[in-house]
């Protein structure tokens, strides 16, 4: 497993994303499924495992607690949790709203360290930023949890350049978690080079953009989770990610001896910048193909012809701005 350093300790590079085990948004699955999901994880190398309380409601977080319960050693899980989303009395996702308050995220703090029955959080992070709450409101909120010793590092997710620079007037800033896949590459133009420029890990999600990237849709699939609400599996954009994807694995097959999947995350971690890619799994076969994923890298050519494939066949791209948040009425 590839290595990196996160705020002074070791994590894997592929890290275990947890919003499918879940459930909720991406279907129910078996606890002893996803418990056997994230044992297997850790056993494979993962040392990272990312999670939220929104994540099915708190299931996530449960789930990873009573694998760390069974596994009985807490010093091989790095756990990555978040704070500020509040989903109401509504499990719909339109109910979902940004909610950085020092009620909301000191309930939140100690809601997720119940559920990972741990006694800290290794790297605690704001979910998305909240309108309502200064940026720096929010850092001073957070470093207070630093100094208790219930949270090791400070992070944010979906954070702009300028929301990072007021964040770390205020506290320590170790790392931001945005969106990042050869589809959406929206952090490229500023967030990668400064967050490089100032040693802030860069900690991407959906490096599969939603299971686009994974080889195995097909034209005719409908869809009844997150994906539903997402663009790109709307017409006429499906399909034209759908024939970027063919032509993907063409070239990973042809030049790597790889899978599309395979070739998706080494170039989200062979972009210049990137610290830890979070792989989604539901069972522990889906974790196979994330170890094809270690010891090898893009060149430049098959870089080049990467970009070439995904301009010749998006015409009409989109980003991921259907996640955002809604705004808590003032």
């Amino acid at each position: 497993m590839e290595m990196t350093t996160l705020a002074g300790e070791p994590v894997s590079r592929i890290g275990l994303g947890t919003w499918a085990i879940g459930g909720l948004e991406w279907g129910a699955i078996p606890e002893s499924q996803a418990i056997d999901t994230l044992l297997s994880a850790v056993h494979s190398g993962i040392r990272f495992l990312d999670t939220a309380p929104i994540y099915g409601h708190g299931r996530s977080e449960e789930l990873i607690g009573k694998a760390i319960a069974i596994h009985g050693r807490r010093e091989d899980f790095y756990l990555a949790t978040k704070a500020g989303l509040d989903w109401g009395q509504d499990s719909g996702r339109g109910a979902i709203v940004a909610n950085l308050t020092r009620q909301r995220l000191e309930s939140e703090l100690d809601d997720s360290l119940r559920r990972l029955q741990t006694d800290f959080i290794d790297l605690y992070q704001a979910h998305w930023p909240d309108p309502l709450v200064p940026v720096e409101e929010t850092a001073e909120i957070l470093a207070g949890f630093l100094r208790s010793g219930k949270v090791r590092a400070l992070g944010v997710s979906n954070f702009s350049v300028e929301q990072m620079e007021r964040f770390r007037t205020v506290a320590p800033l170790a790392s931001n978690q945005p969106p990042y896949n050869l589809f959406e590459r929206g952090i490229d133009a500023s967030i990668l080079p400064w967050c490089a420029a100032h040693q802030v890990a860069v900690i991407c999600y959906s490096p599969l953009c939603r299971s686009l990237l994974g080889g195995r849709l097909r034209p005719e699939m409908r869809f009844d989770d997150i994906r539903s609400v997402d663009p790109k599996f709307q017409p006429p954009r499906y399909a034209q990610y759908l024939a970027a994807v063919d032509r993907l694995a063409t070239l990973a097959r042809e030049r790597y001896q790889k899978s599309v999947a395979e070739l998706a995350v080494r170039w989200v971690l062979d972009r210049p910048g990137v610290s830890v890619a979070l792989w989604g799994a539901k069972s522990p076969e889906q974790l196979q193909t994330a170890m094809g994923v270690v010891g090898w890298h893009l060149d430049a050519d098959a870089m080049a012809e990467v970009d070439r494939i995904v301009a010749e066949c998006v015409t009409d791209p989109v980003g991921p701005e259907y996640l955002t948040p809604g705004t808590r009425s003032a």
